[in-house]
């Protein structure tokens, strides 16, 4: 039964200190994702790498400070249950005119259930559901940015709006050529737009931040035309003279998903009201579950606690049944799925055949490792979670069998209620070897192309991936190829390459086994290709694009430029879309006179 009356004093003071928590942590995200402006426009990149790997921490610190306050103060797990209803209704109260109350509601959850027996978590003591509405949410005070910015241009006046559009973020360091750089991008509007006619509600609605993530900077926004819209981003980076440049226009929700894709780190980007800025992102992006645009902007917890809400919804209007995944199964998860759900959860086995040695604690620093690093298009976001409760019934019998076999310890059940301690979730893609099994000659070579980019892509942001295998990678609904199989990841930097030593004496050279040291991390790249290249339309394609990564210089070569300080370019798009490419191909066709 819900309080009538809001009786208990204890009620406001413990709602006001979780308030007080979250108005805390927010204050401090928000800080350090504005301070990415000054340290893009410093050229500062160890600084930003740093950053968004410390900003992740923020959070659970923030809890554990609010949860340790509760029972210090209050000794808030000893309080009856008409205490903690009383508590939620003043915290509803306390966030009718917040400008997160989303992102507080979360919190208020993630203390809550750290203090409270699972018996809480339902609607009445915890938000299950959302109370307070985020639509139309503006922050109305004086001197703050709007959630975004309006510009109105005429066919005469499209150019020196573009010019405005960039000088209102204000950055403190010189374009190479701003005036270039804008014509370059109005030539790509016409091309993208065609000979259009201007409706009388033409405009460019653009976010008041800039995006930020690792080297570049991102302007994002959308050309609003009669009943028209086209996203797009522009991408603004530095120059080799130090200066800045716009390297390419991004147009159409195709290309803003890859921007914006669960396989990248995560945006820095400076925000009084992030669902007002989620909300225009989904209105470019309306394929793109608000889950995952919450996580791309830095707010995770949110982003999980959104999907997991969808995951409850979709079950209850879903009869199919959680089965083993299909494909190789793993040394060291076990791998479920829900077929009518696009997305696969994984769970460590308690222990792990030979010769794989390693342990819980170990595999959850890898998934830890890959969280906070700049994951380049590469790899793929994982969503963590606790003590999760599945309905019994909608679990095959097989998988419950394998799941009491492998991870007993993870495992409780509790009447028609199956709980799984600790899981991992992510996005399901085609595991690679499938691919490539059912694929067509030209799909063939995609992949096998994209599968040594994807590696590439890894060495450049310092990742050794450690088992390359063809299983441990998928492919994505826009046909990239990206890496999900963390347990043996490693920094490239922490890797020892070296060339497989000559046999000293016949017996050595004829020996079936390895007679030379091998050390915990050597690795010796001119092996890779038994493992990877027994199909010979696979190695044929993987030898004419991608030899060099079974030279050990390669690979030393990059390590030694990582060490030297050296952070390597990685673009969220396809290089044919810079400007200078498209600028040096033209050049290469008047030449030719072509």
């Amino acid at each position: 039964m819900f309080p009538t009356r809001l009786t208990d004093s204890r009620g406001f003071d413990i709602a006001q200190a979780l308030l007080d928590g979250f108005n805390r942590h927010y204050r401090l995200f928000r800080e350090t994702s504005a301070q990415a402006k000054r340290r893009f426009e410093q050229a500062d990149w160890h600084g930003q790498q740093r950053a968004q790997r410390e900003r992740i921490e923020f959070y659970d610190k923030r809890v554990d400070e609010a949860a340790e306050r509760l029972q210090k103060e209050f000794q808030a797990s000893t309080l009856p249950m008409d205490v903690w209803q009383q508590v939620k209704l003043h915290y509803i109260g306390l966030l009718t005119n917040h400008h997160q109350p989303e992102l507080a509601e979360t919190f208020f959850n993630s203390v809550t259930t750290k203090i409270l027996h699972r018996s809480y978590f339902r609607n009445d003591f915890i938000f299950v559901r959302p109370a307070v509405s985020t639509e139309y949410i503006e922050n109305d005070e004086p001197a703050s940015l709007p959630t975004y910015r309006a510009y109105y241009p005429t066919k005469d006046t499209l150019r020196d709006t573009l010019l405005r559009v960039i000088d209102n973020f204000q950055l403190a360091r010189e374009f190479e050529d701003l005036g270039r750089d804008v014509d370059h991008v109005l030539a790509a509007v016409i091309s993208r737009l065609g000979e259009f006619r201007m409706r009388a509600n033409f405009q460019l609605q653009v976010l008041s931040s800039l995006f930020y993530r690792n080297k570049g900077a991102y302007a994002v926004g959308k050309i609003i035309n009669g009943f028209n819209e086209v996203p797009f981003a522009l991408p603004i980076l530095h120059t080799t003279h130090g200066q800045l440049a716009i390297d390419a226009a991004l147009f159409g929700e195709d290309d803003l998903l890859m921007l914006f894709s669960f396989a990248r780190a995560y945006f820095m980007v400076d925000m009084e009201v992030p669902s007002a800025c989620v909300q225009f992102l989904r209105s470019m992006m309306p394929r793109k579950p608000k889950s995952e645009l919450y996580n791309a902007i830095g707010l995770q917890k949110q982003g999980k606690n959104i999907f997991y809400r969808d995951l409850l919804y979709h079950q209850r209007h879903s009869s199919d049944k959680f089965r083993i995944a299909p494909g190789i199964k793993g040394m060291v998860m076990l791998v479920f799925d829900l077929p009518s759900y696009p997305y696969v959860f994984k769970v460590i086995k308690d222990f792990y055949p030979a010769p794989k040695e390693t342990s819980r604690e170990l595999i959850k620093s890898k998934y830890l490792l890959v969280k906070t690093h700049d994951r380049v298009g590469r790899m793929a976001d994982t969503l963590e979670y606790s003590n999760v409760a599945f309905p019994r019934s909608r679990f095959e019998e097989e998988l419950i069998d394998e799941l009491k076999h492998y991870c007993p310890s993870l495992l409780e059940e509790d009447g028609e209620t199956l709980v799984i301690r600790h899981v991992y979730i992510e996005r399901r893609m085609i595991p690679l070897n499938i691919y490539l099994h059912e694929a067509s000659p030209r799909q063939m070579e995609h992949a096998v192309i994209e599968y040594g980019n994807a590696i590439k892509d890894l060495v450049r942001a310092n990742i050794f991936p450690g088992d390359m295998l063809w299983k441990n990678f998928g492919v994505t609904r826009h046909g990239k190829v990206v890496f999900y199989d963390y347990d043996e990841i490693e920094y490239l930097t922490d890797c020892n390459f070296r060339r497989v030593p000559e046999p000293r004496n016949e017996e050595e050279e004829m020996s079936g086994e390895i007679w030379y040291h091998v050390g915990p991390r050597d690795v010796f790249p001119e092996t890779f290709g038994p493992f990877l290249l027994g199909n010979t339309a696979v190695r044929e394609v993987f030898l004419k694009h991608h030899a060099d990564l079974l030279d050990v210089a390669f690979w030393q070569g990059h390590k030694e430029r990582i060490l030297a300080g050296h952070v390597h370019d990685v673009f969220p798009y396809e290089q044919r879309k810079r400007f200078r490419h498209q600028a040096h191909t033209e050049a290469e066709a008047l030449e030719a006179g072509i």
